[in-house]
């Protein structure tokens, strides 16, 4: 059985490394050792979870995931679910019992998506915990709550619509005191489907001919508004909600296969645009959205 360690942080800034990790991997049996685990949020979670099934359509098998040896970390990881959820992916040593979720910074515990009674599901449960955490943490308007619930029902749709493969999404907020002096809500979606590239491939590869990549995929959807349907007002979710994101002075990505794109507030320095990234299947979407300073109140 092969071995391969966890990093000990996995958050949006460092899941490529994990990435790094499992893209090495081929027929051989895998066991994931996680043992020093010492952070991780809502993008490590799904990471960790589309790095499973990776490694089943790679290795053909099952890999073996060893939880963290920090009680804290297993702990939050089972009040987040994780571990219910990872038991369709894993064979799990001795993981730690569920926990209630209890806290308050929890909007979202990860869920399966896989149909649209999933989505409506979703929507439904963060509503008022949603209300919470925009309005008291984050101090956005009331009419906040139904703008996330949009951009909530688009990030799970699109698992539906582009990846035609049941994805996770997950969401909680954070308070950033010394690296951005505020708190930050982290919605994070993800899935290990068909990725943009062979979603849109089929009604837009032929206009790009060579150029036609996982980053023109990504411009094409993210920039350019294009989409798989063939009749105008469907697909439009990105553009909606990168319009919202930047309202709010968020930031969103969306990975897929071997290229990311972002866009950014000056708060942040993720590139916009990177490439040659460890090649994964399916899609990843991130959304950071900030408390809003004093200044803008």
């Amino acid at each position: 059985m092969k071995v391969l360690e966890v990093p000990t942080t996995l958050d949006y800034r460092s899941l490529d490394r994990l990435l790094e990790v499992v893209t090495g991997a081929h027929d051989e049996r895998v066991l994931l050792d996680a043992r020093r685990l010492r952070w991780v949020d809502p993008v490590g979670m799904i990471g960790l979870l589309s790095a499973g099934r990776f490694l089943v359509g790679e290795t053909g098998h099952i890999p073996v995931l060893r939880p963290p040896e920090s009680p804290e970390v297993s702990g939050y990881l089972s009040r987040m679910g994780f571990f219910d959820r990872a038991k369709d992916g894993f064979e799990l040593v001795s993981p730690p019992p569920r926990r209630s979720a209890g806290a308050s910074d929890v909007l979202l515990e990860l869920s399966t998506i896989s149909e649209n009674h999933d989505v409506h599901d979703v929507v439904e449960r963060v509503q008022e915990r949603a209300g919470h955490i925009l309005s008291r943490t984050l101090r956005y308007p009331p009419s906040a709550v139904v703008q996330f619930s949009v951009i909530l029902s688009e990030v799970c749709q699109n698992i539906l619509e582009h990846a035609e493969a049941p994805g996770w999404v997950a969401a909680q907020s954070y308070n950033w005191t010394k690296r951005l002096g505020r708190h930050v809500l982290i919605l994070a979606v993800g899935d290990t489907g068909r990725g943009f590239r062979s979603s849109l491939g089929g009604e837009h590869s032929g206009r790009f001919g060579g150029r036609w990549s996982d980053s023109t995929a990504l411009e094409a959807a993210f920039l350019h508004g294009l989409t798989r349907f063939p009749d105008q007002g469907r697909g439009q979710g990105i553009q909606q909600m990168r319009r919202q994101v930047r309202r709010w002075n968020g930031v969103i990505s969306v990975r897929s296969g071997t290229a990311r794109i972002a866009d950014v507030p000056d708060w942040e320095d993720l590139p916009p645009l990177e490439e040659d990234l460890p090649a994964f299947p399916g899609a990843q979407i991130t959304i950071l959205l900030p408390e809003r300073s004093q200044e803008s109140e």
